[in-house]
């Protein structure tokens, strides 16, 4: 049975677990999450991209009901946390993972896969500016140029885009973007609940599928059945909603549960380095030198950001390792590891510790006094 009292404190270890034990999960998150622009490719030659998303959040959800109900967790009682999900699985769910089907309908997967690693740049001014939930300081300053730059590399301004390419670029980009509102939105107004991360990625993709049911057959018909579409595509429909959205997610509470959040995180830089290499080996895709040359300069000026290179950051990484037993909270997508560019980790312990996380170090906060849970009917077991 699911425990309604409130959870312990956070364990705490002081080193993380041998890397023969996370590192696997790690690659195949990257795999995973990488392989997802081949899939969403593959699947908008015959389906529109509202009905794959459709389907993508169904089965997503689908998934992560069966893992719920596996390890005997539960979806959140907190109607206002609901509320506040319902507006996260629009923006940080839904919209992006239709934007990018629509994108990838104009340009190849690779693009696609590069223009995802601009998140965090559109996440720090958000949070600086918007919802006040970071500071801004040298380095983020510094990182947010960079990147920015590599966008315009990423573009090749210098040599003029056709308007399919730069409609289809600018559909993934706001994508993106989608994921820098929803993050910020979700640290702003989800922490301090004790709900897994697994339930609350599973009521987004829940409200997600509601939220599609009404709009892909509103602007885009009834969507066709899965067994009248050719193989290749269901494999790919099924292997997105699935894998990509479903089962991604326990590699990714492993990873930070056993590795630490800084270390999990990570994988955001793995990411576009899969999707180049799997669009160009299995799609025959065509890269120009600008593209991943962009792409790199963007992860440089997101690690800049995130004061990945300053001592005060490897001094951090060297202090002991302080974790929780608790699941963090994520946006269900690929944008879930992406690095927030703040003060704290984007990638989140459901129970909020004080002080504040400290961001790129695997300190995910130590106290002594169990965190104030948001309301004890809400705790999971």
């Amino acid at each position: 049975m699911v425990s309604t009292a409130a959870p312990a404190s956070p364990i705490v270890s002081t080193s993380a677990a041998p890397r023969g034990r996370w590192l696997p999960g790690f690659f195949a998150l990257a795999l995973i999450w990488g392989s997802s622009y081949l899939f969403i490719k593959v699947g908008v030659e015959e389906l529109h991209p509202l009905h794959l998303t459709l389907f993508r959040v169904t089965i997503g959800a689908g998934t992560l009901l069966v893992i719920l109900l596996a390890t005997r967790d539960r979806l959140p009682r907190d109607l206002r946390l609901w509320a506040h999900l319902f507006v996260i699985a629009g923006v940080g769910v839904a919209l992006p993972f239709t934007l990018f089907g629509y994108g990838e309908q104009r340009v190849d997967s690779t693009l696609a896969g590069l223009w995802n690693a601009t998140t965090p740049l559109v996440v720090l001014p958000m949070a600086v500016l918007v919802f006040r939930t970071e500071r801004l300081s040298v380095d983020k300053v510094i990182g947010l140029l960079l990147g920015f730059s590599g966008v315009l590399v990423l573009l090749g301004i210098w040599q003029g885009v056709d308007g399919t390419q730069l409609a289809g670029q600018m559909m993934c980009f706001a994508a993106a973007a989608c994921y820098g509102v929803a993050i910020p939105y979700q640290k702003r107004f989800t922490t301090g609940g004790s709900e897994s991360g697994v339930s609350v990625a599973c009521t987004q993709l829940i409200l997600a599928t509601a939220q599609m049911a009404v709009l892909a057959p509103l602007f885009a018909g009834a969507p066709p059945a899965l067994w009248a579409l050719s193989g290749h595509v269901v494999a790919s429909v099924l292997a997105l909603g699935a894998l990509g959205t479903g089962i991604a997610f326990v590699f990714m509470f492993r990873s930070i549960r056993l590795a630490g959040a800084s270390t999990a995180s990570m994988v955001t830089y793995l990411i576009p380095l899969v999707t180049t290499v799997v669009g160009v080996v299995v799609l025959g895709e065509r890269l120009e030198w600008y593209q991943p040359a962009g792409g790199l300069i963007v992860l440089a000026g997101v690690a800049v950001s995130q004061g990945l290179f300053s001592r005060r950051h490897r001094r951090r990484d060297s202090a002991p390792t302080a974790r929780t037993s608790d699941q963090p909270r994520t946006i269900a997508s690929e944008a879930s590891a992406c690095p927030d560019g703040g003060d704290r980790e984007f990638v989140r312990p459901s129970l909020q510790p004080t002080p504040p996380i400290a961001c790129g170090s695997d300190q995910v906060g130590v106290t002594s006094a169990k965190p104030p849970a948001r309301n004890a009917s809400t705790n999971s077991a």
